[in-house]
């Protein structure tokens, strides 16, 4: 699976592209037993899940937009994810998060940059010779227009309680949790400082009492499933 994928967005020359007709291929600039493909999705409920989402990458000249359409379902941009996380019809969190964001931000030219993964835990999900991540982060750049100043946002959304049955399993609650840079930086093992002057994270709303695990699990809710949906 990817351990991040990175993409810029231009939402100014974003295009409507459909997505028939398309299959989910190996990227053959990676060696394929190093990918994760379709045996491990069938006669279940995972979805092959984009990490960049689609819709994010159909962008620029229509040449260019119809090669990223076509990209996006390489499997080094795919992880396994349940599909109540996942599926449109189900409202799928991942897919919508960065909607849910921006609701109260105004980005400057609709321009952002995007950098997103799972989170690979040593006690993730052992299921056809893989591990299925719990959780999966994002963390979204921007240029806030109110300021003009550039942004940094970190979220973690996990699949955790979904989990428990993947052959048979009702659609549970999500939790979806804004965490600081230098936390993502903790638990992905992945070196973001450089963004860390630029984070929207306000470390204040968590008590400094609680220690590093507590932190952990203290971080900030933003919202769950009922939240956003009624």
């Amino acid at each position: 699976m990817p351990r991040l994928v990175a993409w810029n967005i231009d939402g100014g020359k974003i295009r409507q592209l459909s997505r028939t007709g398309i299959g989910f291929v190996f990227d053959t600039r990676v060696p394929e037993e190093f990918q994760t493909g379709d045996d491990v999705y069938a006669n279940n409920k995972l979805d092959r899940g984009h990490i960049a989402r689609r819709a994010d990458l159909v962008w620029g000249t229509p040449a260019e937009a119809k090669k990223a359409n076509k990209n996006s379902f390489f499997f080094t941009n795919i992880t396994p994810q349940h599909q109540a996380f996942n599926h449109s019809q189900r409202h799928g969190l991942w897919g919508l998060l960065e909607n849910a964001i921006f609701e109260d931000v105004d980005v400057e030219n609709l321009r952002v940059s995007v950098i997103g993964g799972p989170l690979f835990r040593n006690d993730d999900i052992p299921f056809r010779g893989i591990l299925i991540p719990r959780d999966f982060w994002k963390l979204i750049a921007f240029v806030d227009a109110a300021d003009h100043q550039l942004k940094v946002k970190v979220f973690v959304l996990t699949q955790d309680d979904l989990l428990n049955d993947i052959e048979a399993l009702e659609l549970d609650e999500f939790r979806l949790f804004q965490v600081s840079v230098a936390e993502l930086s903790t638990r992905s093992g992945i070196n973001f400082n450089a963004l860390r002057s630029h984070d929207d994270f306000h470390a204040e709303r968590i008590p400094e009492s609680v220690g590093a695990d507590g932190r952990r699990r203290a971080v900030r809710e933003v919202f769950s499933r009922e939240d956003l949906f009624g």
